[in-house]
């Protein structure tokens, strides 16, 4: 007698919580993996696979047309990679004992239970709100396709009117510029003394300074206490005339579907995975915005909502849930903005940050052309690079530019990946050619100042570091050339160019010598020279420029800070 045949196996069933980058990437890519399996994807908002970075680029026509966002519909991703998505759906419990999720549809209100064999939430990030709203307040936040949609909505409504944006981050910045491009009066409130966390205070000034000078108010160092039908009122009193307020005051995770259902979230806010994404519950991925990462430089654990990160994610985890080898790479937090023509980018730590974590740390400003001076066209570019003092490894890096910051930050993160030393960055080849760099690129530079820190070549300090030398008696020497005098000067500093230094120097014996010249170079010519000639002296690192963004720097948080004292001894 023949066995009886067994029952033919069922596919297996993925579902997918959110369909924009992290879901949809582990969606599709699961999809070339594995043909057979059932993939449902569940999306809250009216749109999947949308591109949310570019959102706010729309509002100034940039982007002119709205469906240039709209990467992919349901209907081509259902004839494309035989995906069941469902638009205007919400997750709302999931039980994990039963491995099903429960579903309902925001047009009916039915709720439906969905069998899983694997589950993947990528629910993102959800943005800050005030918490004093008035009732029919035109408060907006911009995350999907149908917020978008909506602000577009009151634009037309009040086409030239006024516009508060509230928050210095990457979101705030690109909403508040875009809004001044489309023609409305606009305000930005930060409630810190700087724009963008991802900065140093004397990086960040000019940012600021940039964004003022096409046409953004800045109210730095201020909160909103009160948003109002047709203004916005500030901790000091102030009342902003507001047609439309669009709260960009960062993000939070979307994590209660995951907590209300067990799963393990970390100290960081999101849930806690592994390096394959795996969360707490083996049968239960999660990828994105919403999961706790590990540090690239000290493995603590952090939130990096960023689009590249989430897309990365998304395609590990279906690598993991067919069996492939999957292990998530720390997180650089590498990241780019552009503020009205300006470029701003980062990887890793700030200063601030590696000093508040107990590092010792080499600190190098840099002030380069974005490629040969002698071809037409070349623009200046501001570098910082953070370097632990104990090992030369790169901490963090910050650029601002008009051109070719995105290069330079690109090769900085590339080499951190890596684990290069910052003195190894001199010797990386790079491509030149005039138009494009220098035979000594700006990376390079960096490099040859890393080496020369690491050996004791060179010594610095930093522009905050300078008032406390003045005040233990030493003397600044300025040794720029005579034109670049109309820059500015540093209270206190005397005026001797390299070529007087070997007549005079004799008048400083016995006392420390800083010197500074325009960005760091002349000045590192003047200390060789010093030194060699038996005086103890030092290089003020970055020069005239980065001492100037960093008083102006200090001066913006001191407005602010003294706008406070004002405004709390008037209530008092």
């Amino acid at each position: 007698m023949l066995p009886p045949t067994p029952a033919p196996r069922s596919p297996r069933v993925t579902v997918v919580i959110g369909g924009v980058a992290g879901g949809m990437s582990a969606a599709t890519r699961l999809r070339r993996l594995d043909e057979e399996r059932e993939i449902i994807v569940i999306e809250r908002s009216s749109a999947v696979s949308f591109a949310n970075c570019g959102l706010p680029y729309h509002v100034s026509g940039v982007i002119a047309e709205r469906d240039d966002l709209s990467l992919q519909t349901p209907d081509r991703l259902a004839e494309r990679f035989r995906l069941e998505v469902r638009v205007r759906h919400e997750a709302v419990a999931i039980d994990r004992a039963e491995q099903t999720v429960e579903v309902r549809s925001l047009a009916s209100g039915q709720v439906e239970t969905l069998h899983y064999d694997e589950l993947v939430l990528a629910p993102g990030a959800a943005p800050r709100r005030p918490s004093d709203v008035a009732a029919g307040a035109p408060l907006h936040t911009l995350r999907t396709l149908d917020d978008l949609d909506r602000i577009m909505s009151r634009l037309d409504e009040a086409p030239a009117g006024n516009a508060v944006v509230i928050g210095g981050g990457y979101i705030g910045l690109e909403m508040a510029d875009n809004l001044a491009r489309r023609g409305l009066t606009t305000t930005l409130v930060q409630r810190g003394g700087q724009l963008l966390a991802a900065l140093d205070e004397e990086m960040a000034a000019p940012v600021a300074d940039h964004l003022a000078a096409h046409g953004v108010a800045l109210r730095l160092g201020r909160t909103v206490h009160h948003v109002a039908v047709d203004h916005v009122r500030l901790d000091d009193g102030t009342r902003l005339a507001a047609d439309l307020v669009v709260a960009a005051m960062g993000v939070v995770p979307e994590t209660r579907l995951a907590a209300r259902a067990g799963l393990a979230v970390g100290p960081s806010g999101g849930i806690v995975v592994d390096r394959s994404h795996r969360t707490s519950d083996p049968a239960i991925f999660a990828v994105g915005d919403a999961v706790e990462q590990r540090d690239a430089v000290d493995g603590s654990p952090r939130l990096v909502p960023l689009a590249g990160l989430a897309n990365r994610h998304g395609r590990a985890a279906a690598d993991a849930i067919v069996g492939r080898a999957a292990s998530a790479r720390p997180a650089l937090g590498t990241a780019i903005i552009d503020v009205a023509g300006l470029t701003v980018a980062s990887v890793g730590w700030t200063e601030r940050t590696a000093r508040e974590r107990g590092r010792t740390v080499r600190v190098i400003h840099s002030h380069p052309l974005s490629h040969a001076g002698y071809y037409p066209g070349a623009s200046p570019m501001s570098l910082k690079l953070v370097v632990d003092a104990a090992n030369d490894l790169m901490l963090g890096a910050q650029a601002i530019g008009t051109d070719g910051v995105d290069k330079r930050i690109d090769v900085i993160a590339t080499a951190m990946g890596a684990g290069m030393t910052a003195s190894s960055l001199a010797e990386l080849e790079l491509a030149y050619a005039p138009q494009f760099g220098q035979a000594k690129d700006p990376v390079n530079q960096l490099g040859y100042i890393a080496e020369n820190l690491a050996a004791g070549t060179d010594r610095v300090i930093q522009w905050h570091e300078l008032d406390a030398a003045l005040a233990e008696g030493a003397v600044l020497l300025d040794v720029r050339g005579e034109a670049q005098l109309d820059e500015g000067r540093i209270p206190g500093a005397r005026w001797l160019p390299v070529e007087r230094l070997r007549a005079a120097h004799t008048e400083f014996a016995g006392r420390r010598i800083v010197v500074h010249c325009r960005v760091g170079q002349g000045a590192h010519t003047a200390a060789r020279l010093l030194d060699a000639l038996g005086h103890d002296v030092v290089n003020l690192d970055g020069g005239f420029l980065t001492w100037r963004d960093g008083m102006h720097a200090r001066g913006l948080a001191r407005s602010g800070q003294a706008a406070e004292a004002a405004a709390a001894e008037a209530a008092a």
